[in-house]
């Protein structure tokens, strides 16, 4: 790319980037939990059509995509999820075609006495931006497309078809992702903007979340001794999903990409309910679980791992042996994905591409990184054979109290994405 040119993109970033700052803030402030994204993603459709791209804004149908591989299985309705895309047309087509991935929907707020400042009132201190979703992860969202319009402010446009998609249910399923390929949007390469310290991510974890569904016998308090409390028998079952945890990370089970990664798979019982009267012996319980699986683990005999576990530690309780726990699988069914095991040409090629563009903003090379949970890359990856790529800004207490996000990163990976789409996609006249 002609140096001024190069330029006059970066310089347009930083002209923009109150702007940017301010759209990002308002974002935020869109409490877009999962089934409340409606508002942020009508907030998504009208910026991207102001700036005259074609939008694109569906409800997600489970029936479409529940045949696909990647598709999780799903509680309750569909009915308030829904995906944005803009399209970018080129005129040229002399580039390669480029999907901007994101999603838009955040994790539960927790206790608000807990936050220092409400969670959806976002707050500017200094270089920081505080919010739930300010990270994780509208700050990307917010950067890709600042990207386009910082490539349109120096009188230029991809020269390929682009593809900017918001989507849902990236938290819990991906499934929002994958009703994008359903629809038809492809392109030779994926980018998206996760927090990760404007590290690529070169291997991810999948994530199988399942509960497990306990009976008990009733009884008075007073003769506890009758009956059996399911919420203690959840105990034992507990403790042999941690056996499993820790011989799924023995090394000999570790993908190459976190050999030297100790615990790169985490069990986390995460939701635990049951009883009704605190004098009656609990005569059920469900617990929820998240557990890890490495790049290229089978899923079926994933599942049938855990079963088995479950139902051998139930033979080993007196209670549990007649009464058998129920595993029930929804949420999360993600394989893992591994960019650094695509030696394709084209992912050789964007990943090139993305670190000359770090490099010129950054005046260093772009760090790799393998992570221990999931992103929607393994769609494009696993399903659509294009190389999807993880690059976005520095940001803490992702999923936790008072996250924020770093506004001087988000600046600079705005600018290496607009030099990245610069040189991948090519550039034509506005």
């Amino acid at each position: 790319m002609d140096k001024s040119i190069e330029r006059r993109i970066l310089a347009a970033v930083d002209d923009n980037s109150d702007q940017q700052t301010a759209f990002l803030a308002d974002l935020v402030s869109h409490p877009s939990t999962r089934g409340q994204e409606q508002s942020a993603q009508t907030h998504m459709a009208d910026a991207l059509a102001e700036r005259g791209y074609a939008v694109d804004r569906w409800q997600i149908d489970v029936d479409a995509i529940r045949h696909l591989p990647g598709f999780s299985p799903v509680i309750g309705s569909y009915a308030d999820a829904v995906n944005v895309v803009g399209t970018h047309r080129s005129r040229s087509n002399k580039g390669r075609s480029l999907i901007l991935n994101g999603h838009i929907d955040v994790v539960p707020a927790g206790p608000l006495e807990m936050w220092e400042t409400p969670p959806f009132s976002p707050k500017v201190d200094g270089d920081w931006l505080y919010g739930r979703g300010a990270g994780d992860m509208k700050a990307g969202l917010v950067a890709n497309l600042f990207a386009l319009d910082a490539l349109r402010s120096a009188g230029f446009a991809p020269a390929a078809d682009l593809f900017f998609q918001s989507v849902v249910e990236e938290e819990c399923t991906g499934n929002g992702a994958l009703a994008c390929l359903e629809r038809g949007y492809k392109a030779d390469a994926v980018l998206i903007p996760e927090p990760f310290d404007e590290t690529l991510v070169k291997a991810q974890t999948g994530v199988i979340w399942f509960q497990v569904h306990l009976q008990g016998l009733p009884t008075h308090v007073a003769y506890a001794g009758d009956g059996a409390n399911a919420i203690e028998a959840a105990v034992p079952l507990i403790n042999a999903l941690h056996g499993l945890e820790k011989r799924w990370n023995a090394s000999e089970n570790r993908h190459h990409a976190f050999a030297h990664h100790e615990h790169a798979l985490n069990l986390n019982v995460g939701k635990i309910v049951g009883g009704d009267w605190p004098s009656s012996v609990p005569a059920w319980c469900v617990f929820d679980v998240r557990m890890g699986v490495f790049p290229g683990q089978d899923m079926a005999a994933a599942r049938a791992d855990i079963e088995a576990t479950l139902m051998q530690a139930a033979e080993e309780n007196s209670f549990l042996k007649a009464n058998k726990p129920k595993v029930v699988y929804h949420g999360f069914m993600a394989e893992g994905y591994a960019l650094s095991d695509d030696r394709s040409e084209p992912a050789l090629s964007a990943i090139k591409t993305l670190g000359d563009a770090h490099r010129v903003v950054n005046d260093r090379e772009l760090e790799q990184m393998a992570i221990t949970c999931t992103t929607d890359t393994r769609f494009f990856g696993l399903y659509a054979n294009t190389p999807a790529l993880v690059y976005g800004p520095h940001a803490e207490a992702i999923h936790g109290f008072n996250e924020r996000v770093s506004l001087e990163s988000v600046n600079r990976v705005t600018k290496a994405t607009a030099l990245f789409i610069a040189n991948w996609c090519g550039l034509e006249p506005v």
